[in-house]
């Protein structure tokens, strides 16, 4: 039976952060490009929100069993190495399957942390394509950075003067990836591997579309430019970030929200993997409250342990009034009315989506920023690791839709916290940031449709099926003595 249709198959890292843009991806994929699409993650607990999530998505998914890696791994090892060494062992799982696939791949789409895979393509006649979920600027850096010279490598990490990246911003000290500044450690090699590793792929998608970065997309297509350490094809086929869904209306910040006037809320979250310190918990609280403004707050428990007992009540996790025993005694009764307090998880897309949210105090995590780009929602940047301040740069110094925290490795005052609450909420700079990331939203919405062809997520994702439907035409020739 001759087949007609390509089939794309994609190899998931662990965490959502992760598994989310992935599926969309293969969403996107089947829905209106015609591609069969078999996603292939890792076992998790089934009561995990992996789990739930993947239950949900009416995506084909194939589990592979999640190797044990305590015997190769140390303990203290960075997370970039952790799942580097679990994504590797899961390869001959991952060959196995695809072998046994009645209808083999087409095409292989790994992340950016399943670059061992790669080997697949040649093995089992697919092409290769390379997910990036974060953005443009990461992905030329990350290519860019291991091409330099010891020395000129050393007088941005050493010197601390900005890296010039061709067609692109410089990128300051303060903005590097940590990783940089310990080129003798695990973390700097197994980071570095996967980057060279990129262009040996068919073609790279990155999460992002021509308006939302259009010097880093310029840049990377240009062969006189990063196009020539990329040296294939990259596509840009973003925004893909978690659909609204309507059913987590349910949640009782809903009910509170709908109270508050159009516009009025800051949202504030750090992430599923972001967390600060007691003291900096204390000055946010502060700010919060003598800003003024109202806010929907997803805290978390410090990261020091610190005992707070200056300032907190310690009577069974909480204050009598429910404020966490990690805020300043009262904070919930103080702010009563224009204040909602959410322990540890949120429904973000939706909240952000929300008519009454006008802000949002982010740690930059590229799904977050994009969440809040598609809900029209301008930012208070406060990055905490990894490409964050990098991508606080791009949302502050080019696009113009948040504003920066002077230096988030430095403790943020309260004084300063307000200040900044109240220019994105209060304020003529929070409303002309408010206009831009509207239009850009409107860029957003156009990337992903296919009116004339012309956006720029349809554009690429059309691109990589013809090179799928080519290359499974000539398959199909050569298994025909054509």
């Amino acid at each position: 039976m001759q087949i007609t249709k390509p089939h794309a198959a994609m190899f998931s890292s662990p965490g959502m952060g992760h598994v989310i843009p992935v599926i969309e991806l293969a969403k996107r994929l089947s829905a209106n490009h015609g591609f069969h699409v078999t996603v292939f993650v890792l076992e998790s607990d089934s009561a995990s929100a992996q789990s739930k999530f993947l239950d949900s998505t009416g995506v084909d998914i194939v589990s592979l069993p999640s190797p044990d890696i305590s015997g190769l791994v140390d303990p203290e090892d960075h997370v970039v190495t952790k799942i580097g060494v679990i994504m590797r062992e899961a390869v001959p799982a991952l060959r196995s399957k695809i072998a046994a696939m009645h209808q083999k791949p087409t095409a292989l789409i790994i992340d950016l942390f399943g670059t061992d895979a790669l080997c697949l393509g040649a093995e089992l006649n697919m092409l290769t394509y390379v997910f990036i979920a974060s953005n443009a600027r990461y992905l030329g850096v990350s290519i860019y950075y291991p091409t330099l010279d010891k020395d000129i490598k050393e007088d941005h990490t050493v010197q601390r003067n900005p890296l010039t990246v061709p067609g692109c911003e410089p990128v300051r000290f303060e903005d590097t990836l940590d990783a940089y500044l310990v080129p003798d450690e695990p973390v700097y090699r197994d980071l570095v591997r996967h980057c060279m590793a990129y262009p040996k792929a068919d073609g790279i998608l990155v999460n992002t579309w021509d308006e939302m970065e259009p010097k880093s997309l310029k840049s990377l297509q240009d062969p006189k430019l990063l196009g020539r350490v990329a040296r294939v094809p990259v596509y840009p086929v973003g925004p893909l970030c978690r659909p609204i869904e309507i059913s987590e209306h349910e949640h009782p910040v809903f009910d509170w929200l709908n109270e508050q006037p159009d516009e009025s809320v800051l949202y504030i979250s750090f992430g599923s993997g972001g967390s600060l310190t007691a003291k900096q918990l204390t000055e946010l609280a502060w700010g919060l409250e003598h800003s003024q403004q109202r806010f929907v707050w997803v805290v978390r428990p410090p990261v020091d342990g610190s005992s707070c007992s200056e300032y907190f009540s310690g009577n069974g996790g909480g204050t009598k009034d429910s404020t966490p025993e990690y805020l300043p005694e009262g904070f919930v009764t103080r702010t009563s009315g224009r204040g909602f307090v959410i322990p540890s998880w949120a429904p973000q897309a939706e909240v952000l989506a929300h008519r009454a949210v006008g802000g949002f105090l982010t740690h930059c995590g590229w799904s977050s920023t994009l969440e809040s780009v598609v809900g029209g929602v301008p930012m208070i940047a406060w990055p905490l690791f990894a490409e964050q301040n990098m991508n606080a740069a791009l949302l502050s110094d080019e696009l113009g839709i948040a504003v920066r925290v002077d230096d988030p490795k430095e403790e943020i005052s309260r004084a300063k916290i307000e200040t900044l609450v109240k220019m994105v909420m209060a304020e003529k700079e929070g409303e002309e940031m408010r206009g831009r990331v509207k239009k850009l939203r409107e860029t957003a919405e156009m990337s992903s449709l296919s009116i004339d062809g012309s956006g720029s997520a349809h554009e690429s994702l059309r691109t990589v099926a013809k090179e799928c439907q080519r290359f499974l035409e000539r398959v199909g020739d050569v298994a025909r003595g054509a």
